[in-house]
């Protein structure tokens, strides 16, 4: 498989507000993973409502890949700057990089 954008995540200092905002609005389900975190359905992409302290302070493109290490490899050598070491997830293992531009972003894999 080849790394595609899989998955979206927005910051959120009020997270059931954004949520709530999101269904009135656009009709989008939500699906709730605990206090800081509330999952994205029928969309049109997968995606999150973050409220965690350590959450990221922009909207965030998660890309998907069967290999983690490969990928942090090649964000290295194309001059992406690591923000967030590998780190186990509910749904699998990833990090987070800055690309050049400024853009930070994430890279996981699934869990098997």
């Amino acid at each position: 498989m080849a790394e595609r954008i899989d998955y979206i995540e927005f910051p959120s200092a009020e997270r059931a507000r954004t949520s709530a905002f999101f269904q009135a609005a656009f009709g989008w389900g939500i699906v709730s993973y605990g206090p800081d975190y509330d999952g994205i359905a029928d969309a049109g992409i997968d995606g999150g409502i973050d409220q965690a302290p350590e959450r990221v302070a922009a909207t965030m493109a998660v890309i998907r890949t069967d290999d983690l290490d490969g990928a942090e490899r090649r964000v290295r050598a194309a001059g992406g700057e690591i923000t967030r070491p590998q780190f186990d997830f509910p749904g699998g293992r990833r990090f987070h990089f800055r690309e050049p531009g400024g853009n930070e972003m994430a890279v996981y894999v699934a869990r098997e």
